[in-house]
């Protein structure tokens, strides 16, 4: 990697337009090498307002970067950033990798295999009120339960969410939204899943689930984009010999993805894979699908005895 890194960015939505290319530009150890977006037009404004190049060819912003920050639909980012790793580039991947398990392990091995680098932007991980607190709490150990809940407006009347128009999030839900924010938290503090225990559906595309860890504590998680904006609120509470710890509220997305990008840029000078890598985006999207297969197994089991009844 160039004594400074150049990093060019993938994406021109309101999550790249809001908190990417501002945290690349205002970065002091990177060159913001360039942006490619699916669409044009999107590309050369964002470029432009950033002070940086547009790009028509993905792969000539590859050939120009060391690094790559994606912020695309999961399953566009993952046979790109394959295509990055293969070119070179180092990875700052959006969460979930991908939404499938043969998606996401491309991403895991064609880094393995180029030897690059990658760092998954779960934001609590890097957040200045969050990474610390997590950090802390697994150190402690001694937890027996976690509790979360991660309740979106994106879909509910009155929501003025920007994201409410992204198609994959409203056919994919929050499960597949918000579940690797709260898993990204839960398995470095209470360990690995071990079991999905129970996975049900809620009112809209809510998701219920039930988790075993490897530590033997269990966890509850709630996840939803369609709450009533009334009610939208995340958080995340552990029970323990410690007593009660609840996570902090979180802010600053835009601080949250520098802090990424100066994980990455360790984990390319150390040589050493980050917690956050690729290898555990795939572990997330390996929960996420059994949970996923789980509720529709429950929903089936429902609907018959229903019909039965």
């Amino acid at each position: 990697m160039n004594s400074t890194p150049r990093i060019g960015l993938l994406g021109t939505g309101p999550w790249a337009s809001r908190t990417h290319a501002p945290a690349l530009a205002a970065h002091p150890g990177i060159t913001f090498s360039g942006v490619w977006g699916r669409r044009p037009e999107a590309a050369a404004a964002l470029a432009a307002e950033h002070g940086t190049r547009a790009y028509d060819d993905v792969d000539a912003l590859l050939a120009a970067s060391d690094a790559v920050a994606f912020a695309l639909p999961p399953d566009v980012q993952a046979p790109l950033a394959a295509r990055a790793a293969a070119a070179g580039c180092h990875l700052l991947l959006d969460k979930p990798v991908a939404t499938s398990v043969a998606g996401a392990r491309e991403v895991a091995e064609a880094a393995e295999k180029a030897g690059v680098a990658s760092v998954v932007f779960c934001t609590l991980r890097f957040a200045a009120d969050t990474a610390p607190w997590i950090e802390e709490q697994a150190a402690l150990g001694g937890w027996y339960l976690g509790q979360a809940h991660w309740l979106g407006a994106l879909f509910s009347r009155g929501s003025t969410s920007a994201y409410a128009a992204s198609p994959w999030r409203r056919e994919r839900g929050g499960l597949w939204d918000v579940g690797p924010h709260v898993l990204s938290v839960l398995l470095p503090v209470l360990g690995d899943v071990t079991e999905v225990t129970s996975a049900v559906t809620g009112p809209g595309e809510a998701r219920h689930l039930v988790l075993r860890h490897a530590s033997g504590a269990g966890s509850t998680v709630t996840l939803s984009l369609s709450a009533p904006v009334r009610a939208s609120e995340a958080g995340i509470t552990l029970h323990g010999e410690h007593g009660r710890a609840v996570m902090p509220a979180w802010a600053d997305a835009v601080g949250s993805f520098g802090a990424a990008v100066d994980a990455l840029l360790e984990a390319v000078r150390g040589g050493r894979a980050h917690p956050c890598d690729a290898r555990f985006g795939l572990r997330l999207t390996r929960i996420l699908a059994e949970a996923e297969e789980r509720a529709g197994m429950a929903a089936g089991v429902a609907a018959e005895a229903r019909l039965a009844d």
